[in-house]
């Protein structure tokens, strides 16, 4: 195991369990943002530099900035409310472990899987970040733009429901 590897699976590993474990939600927020990057480094070493690319652009570049700023605009005033240990912690510790077992042999069938198929011999057809691209913008451009409108039209909504609500919280006031 490769030192890289070894650092990008102990950051994607401290940074899932900060943000599981923190209190304070920017914490828990920052966490997750250091867990992604872990996370999109686990797959630019493994070889898969699309998806790790994808992994930065996605995760850390817009999920992890909109839960951020949403977490600003919604719980800017509020105090931390005091930590409950659930009464379901046994069951949620079996979810959670019938959760891993089922990953883990979903990985250790896909091994197999994958010595029994043939590599593919035509490099037309392999998933370069070149090929992903061309196809991107020119036979799936129309959803690529509908898409990006969507997640933009979502995020003005999420800011005008923020500052309505904000602004009834402070007319009652």
């Amino acid at each position: 195991m490769t030192l890289i590897l070894l650092f990008a699976a102990m950051l994607t590993l401290a940074g899932a369990v900060a943000a599981l474990s923190l209190r304070n939600l920017i914490h828990c927020a920052l966490a997750a943002v250091g867990a992604f990057v872990g996370l999109a480094l686990l797959f630019v070493e493994l070889g898969a530099q699309f998806v790790g690319l994808a992994q930065i652009l996605v995760n850390v570049g817009a999920i992890a900035i909109l839960i951020l700023i949403a977490i600003l605009l919604t719980r800017g005033g509020e105090a931390p409310e005091p930590r409950v240990i659930p009464r379901s912690r046994n069951s949620g510790v079996g979810v959670a472990v019938l959760v891993g077992g089922s990953l883990i042999a979903t990985i250790l069938g896909s091994r197999r899987l994958a010595d029994t198929v043939p590599a593919a011999s035509d490099p037309t057809s392999a998933a370069t970040v070149r090929n992903i691209g061309d196809r991107l913008m020119t036979e799936y451009v129309l959803p690529l733009e509908v898409i990006g409108l969507l997640l933009t039209a979502a995020m003005i909504g999420a800011v005008l429901i923020a500052k309505t609500d904000r602004g009834a919280a402070d007319d009652s006031r």
